[in-house]
This record gives structure tokens, sequence and C-alpha cells, in this order.
């Protein structure tokens, strides 16, 4: 049985990449990706859910762990390996 998600850290942040025409990609913050304590599954905690069904997790950095009610302002790349802009409240 996995071990509840509030007594470990989390090692995910999970987004939904809005695509936008003319402009770089948005990573909306969606949640937090938390491991089970075997290390064989994780536990998922949305805050919302993407529109187009696509959720991306991204392990989270150093930079990330200073404030985690805060939205990650660091930039993370998009497909075409270019930078997308830091998210935006």
């Amino acid at each position: 049985m996995a071990e509840k998600s509030g007594s470990r850290q989390p090692t995910h942040r999970a987004y939904s990449v809005i695509r936008r025409e003319g402009q770089d990609d948005f990573w909306l913050n969606l949640g937090l990706v938390f491991p089970h304590k075997d290390g064989g599954g994780f536990n998922i905690m949305l805050q919302a859910l993407p529109l187009d069904g696509k959720i991306v997790c991204r392990e989270i950095t150093a930079e990330d762990q200073p404030d985690d009610t805060v939205p990650a302002s660091r930039p993370r790349q998009n497909n075409s390996g270019r930078n997308a802009p830091a998210q935006r409240r």
C-alpha cells in the first residue's frame, strides 16, 4: 500500500502545456506528484484538469524547492528544445 502523500515530499510537478499561436508555450501548474514508498508508482494530486487530456510531469529541481506554494518560475523547455516562458500569475 502506498504511504500517504502528506508525509513524503513531491518529486515532480504536473503541468498542462498550452500551445499559443505566435507565442511561446505556457506551462500551467496543475499539481504535484508523490512517489509510492516502494518506488513502484506515484500519487498525482491535481488542483485542475487539462482541457486536452495531456499531463506533463517534470522533476522538481533545486530552483523549485524554496517555496512550493507558488508556481515554478524557471523556464521549461517545449518540444522544439526552446525555453518556454516562466509561469505568470
